[in-house]
């Protein structure tokens, strides 16, 4: 056989566009049951024995605002994982991809590029404007699509879907007439969140409550009939224009014989009553509380309760309008508010304010504060729904990954609200009602009606109602309406329920539990079982990325620094369930380093394959040495799947790291090279052969993670040598039968076989492990030269697995570097030692060590040590332990401890000398 080139540099710019154009061409990513599916004729022969298992997944869809973010790059990586491993194990897989329309957001970025131009989108018109709309998000999409690609999301790009395109417009318009007819769709005149900024109105989870400076301004009401007055205090004196009451508790004894009295409303001199209402904290500052149900949720309960005046102070833009004095309308609310102070103060009627730091609601788009607001909306009834995805959840149809995401779950739907679907903008799903101008019947359909059914005037009378639905309201339908929903599909027959949801935190409310709710109401099953929820990317000091911090990270540049297999190992690695993972730059070196390391061990094994045969290798075959190993391989697997099922992505990614790293290339590999130096020919083309079986092994197992570089290495493998070997050794069982035709990314992955398990094996080798191990840290800590052979004797406790040592010595002069080892009864004089499970080794100290200039070493350690040791006791009977927190004063402690021990570990180290 021909030695196998790779090029000397691992140059993941060699391989990754071709590698990812080749997969989609092969119909790789599509899954099993399309004809057009690589391994279709394989699935269509598992049929006939037993139903192949379905993987489906849909991707949480970006927005086509702008482009993919660190945040995306560690959402789809992690789909990517377990959709290759499914994939692998021979589900029936699907990963479906696609986009959102975004509605306000994707509206900004439109008009932010007008008002550049010095234009609105009133210039425009709304035909106009969602014609430019449109054009932007093709932009954008056309952004994204490729961003992925280069991610190397293996999503079904034929079934990509948009929440904007015919049929899932098709599928919302559904939706909302079903509800409206089922009794949970309505409108109405109620007090929601606004945003001046984007003209319309928000639901409770789309505004963002921070931290603001402000003030309690404390203002005096006279009463009506001169007889004295009263103190309220608000944080918004500007709205008492639209005050209706006050109230006090009925219980509050101070304020009894009040109720019913009237108070004079400062500057308009408005009468308003004094009513006892129990929402009232009478403990609270004076225990009495303006009410102004136009511009408070809890005034306007209050004002329900007491059928009381809504006086709307507002207009759409946030200014002041014709409800107050005309000296403040037109104005802000911020210089309302100042204007009305110098006013008040003038008429007597300000006692003063106290500066507060106050919770603030911001719309979540533009950030602009959200004001409550006036107006006619559709509401969606939620609690019904809510009650069957509570349900749904106790029964165990669904299940959190980590399950404390199960309490923020309960505890929204518990408390949920009904939803506001209705946005005053342009770019979105129309809402399908519309107006009779004659008659005023209201008209709600799923298709554009050509008359009144009422009155019968023509579709020229019929006004379709100008708002457009809530961004999440097409969103919350995307785990069946992607399948083509609400017609039955083989699509949705085949893959919906889907199995999993991977996704952040931070849309628990918006999205998760909203899919949840509407699987339940309008397929009759929840739309996944799994829901793996992912922590946020920060950077290292914890800070979300931002563009105002200058943080973020675009996943571009990590994969052309690094390539991506570097980009999407790094983050399964560092993803911990319920952590945030803080990166820089600099982190992805990690992976980058892991890549180069199979890259590296793939060229050393290939290459030196010159003049090798393989050779049918059985059981039998096996050396200890290759049994240790596979027994390895045997648990790395084992771990992997254990983990991989239950969404743990960085215990499978140490898994495979440790193994491959650490147990195959730095001890197996490096242990082989023994057979290659000593063996005969059929010993080493026995060996090749082995290590060519376990490369193809590892890099199967390896694949989910490192899809790329595997992929590359897989390609210049011959498979087909490796096959026919492994049949006539009986071992083709390990292969299917297919033969991945041709590529890695449908390649069985690899399984665990009981036979392959020896734990007196893996013990002694465990114990040969720990004094290699130990040997090379004790030359490490004595300064001496790696390249140099030392003489070294052993000491064996009798019937310990490390008597294996004795049956090794070539492995441990090759790995240890020693010229020279002696097995001893007793400790030797003239060596410093080390301890293990079994056995204690000692280096000697003969010629080839310089003995002063070791003890110069020792000594300078020492004196260094003590000087520490000096410290930290002063520092410990001090004011520091009497001050300092007691984490601090602990870890103090502990660095004490350390310092003393390797005082006394170095003055041995002297005496053996």
């Amino acid at each position: 056989m021909k030695a196998i080139e790779l090029e000397k540099a691992y140059n993941p710019k060699d391989f990754e566009d071709r590698i990812y154009k080749d997969w989609e061409a092969k119909g790789c990513f599509k899954p099993a049951s399309d004809q057009a599916s690589p391994v279709h004729a394989e699935w269509e022969c598992k049929c006939k024995s037993r139903a192949p298992s379905t993987y489906a997944v849909v991707i949480p869809p970006p927005n086509v605002t702008g482009v993919l973010h660190m945040g995306h790059g560690l959402n789809n990586t992690l789909q990517d994982i377990v959709v290759r491993y499914h994939r692998m194990k021979g589900d029936n897989t699907l990963w479906l991809t696609g986009t959102d329309h975004a509605g306000i957001a994707t509206q900004n970025v439109v008009e932010r590029q007008l008002k550049k131009e010095g234009l609105t989108r009133n210039d425009l018109g709304r035909e106009k404007f969602l014609e430019r709309t449109w054009a932007v998000k093709e932009d954008h999409h056309n952004i994204i699509v490729k961003q992925q690609r280069k991610l190397g999301n293996s999503t079904d790009w034929e079934r990509e879907r948009f929440t904007y395109d015919e049929g899932l417009s098709a599928a919302v318009r559904d939706v909302f007439v079903s509800l409206y007819e089922r009794g949970l769709m309505y409108r109405g005149k109620r007090l929601v969140n606004w945003c001046p900024r984007c003209g319309t109105a928000l639901a409770d989870d789309e505004v963002d409550h921070e931290d603001t400076q402000g003030a309690m301004y404390h203002i005096y009401y006279e009463y009506a009939d001169g007889s004295g007055k009263i103190e309220v205090a608000t944080t918004r004196p500007e709205t008492f224009f639209g005050d209706t009451a006050v109230a006090v508790n009925p219980t509050d004894e101070r304020y009894t014989a009040l109720v019913g009295k009237k108070l004079k409303l400062p500057i308009t001199g408005k009468e308003i009553p004094i009513i006892a209402d129990e929402y009232v904290d009478k403990e609270f500052g004076t225990g009495m509380v303006k009410i102004t149900p136009a511009h408070d949720p809890n005034d306007w309960e209050v004002g329900k309760r007491h059928n009381l005046e809504v006086v709307n102070l507002l207009t759409p833009d946030g200014r002041l309008n014709e409800n107050v004095p005309e000296k403040y309308r037109g104005l802000k609310p911020e210089a309302a508010r100042k204007l009305v102070i110098e006013d008040l103060t003038e008429a007597g009627l300000f006692k003063g304010e106290e500066k507060m730091v106050h919770s603030v609601g911001h719309c979540y788009r533009c950030k602009t504060i959200v004001e409550p607001y006036l107006s006619d909306q559709w509401f969606v009834k939620m609690k019904p729904m809510a009650d069957k995805a509570l349900a749904a959840w106790k029964a165990g149809e669904i299940q959190f990954f980590p399950k404390k995401w199960e309490n923020t779950y309960e505890q929204w739907l518990v408390n949920i609200r009904d939803w506001c679907v209705s946005r005053q903008i342009w770019w979105g799903h129309r809402i399908p009602v519309w107006y009779c101008q004659k008659c005023g019947e209201v008209i709600v359909s799923r298709e554009d009606p050509t008359k009144c059914p009422k009155c019968g005037c023509g579709a020229e009378d019929l006004k379709q109602d100008p708002d457009v639905l809530d961004t999440w309201f097409s969103s919350w339908l995307w785990p069946f309406s992607t399948f083509g929903w609400p017609e039955n599909t083989e699509d949705l027959k085949r893959f919906y329920p889907t199995t999993a949801l991977v996704t952040a935190y931070d849309i628990i409310f918006f999205w998760v539990s909203r899919m949840i709710m509407a699987g339940l109401e309008f397929t009759g099953k929840a739309p996944f079982h799994d829901i793996y929820i992912h922590g946020l990317v920060r950077d290292k000091q914890g800070r979300k990325m931002s563009k105002s911090l200058g943080n973020g990270m675009d996943p571009l540049e990590i994969i052309d620094s690094y390539g991506a297999d570097a980009l999407k190992f790094t983050l399964g690695f560092m993803c911990a369930q319920g952590q945030d993972i803080l990166i820089d730059k600099d982190s992805f070196k990690l992976g980058s380093r892991f890549c180069n390391k199979v890259w590296n061990a793939s060229r050393y094994l290939l290459g030196n394959l010159e003049g090798r045969n393989l050779i049918p290798v059985t059981d039998a075959d096996l050396t200890e040495l290759d049994k240790w190993i596979y027994a390895r391989l045997n648990k790395a697997v084992s771990s992997a799947r254990e983990a991989l099922e239950s969404y743990r992505y960085n215990d499978a990614a140490s898994a495979l790291m440790e193994y491959f790293w650490n147990e195959f290339c730095d001890w197996y590999v490096e242990a082989t090279k023994l057979n290659f130096k000593n063996g005969d020919e059929r010993e080493k083309d026995r060996q090749a052969t082995v290590l060519l079986n376990l490369l193809e092994e590892n890099l199967r197992l390896l694949h989910p993670y490192l899809p790329f570089v595997t992929e590359e290495i897989y390609s210049k493998l011959p498979v087909k040598e490796i096959v026919e070997a492994r049949k006539a050794a009986g071992q083709n069982k390990i292969l299917s039968s297919s033969e991945y035709c041709g590529m890695l990314i449908d390649a069985p992955y690899p399984e665990t076989a009981a036979e392959r398990e020896n734990q007196t094996v893996v013990e002694r080798f465990d114990a040969l492990k720990d004094l290699i191990g130990k040997t090379r840290a004790l030359r490490a800590e004595c300064g001496l030269d790696p390249a140099a052979k030392l003489s070294m004797a052993i000491l064996v406790q009798k019937g310990s697995a490390a008597e294996v040592c004795k049956e090794k010595t070539d492995m441990i002069e090759l790995l240890a570097g020693m010229k020279q080892i002696d097995f001893v009864e007793t400790k030797p004089e003239r060596a410093i030692g080390t301890v293990g499970s079994g056995f204690e080794a000692f280096l000697i100290v003969d010629e080839s060590i310089n003995t002063e200039a070791l003890k110069a070493k020792f000594n300078k350690e020492i004196e260094t040590q003590t000087k520490y040791a000096q410290n930290s006791e002063r520092k410990l009977s001090g004011n520091f332990a009497q001050h300092a927190p007691a984490e601090l004063v602990e870890e103090e402690k502990q660095k004490l401890l350390e310092c003393q021990n390797r005082i006394e570990k170095l003055q041995s180290y002297l005496k053996s000398l």
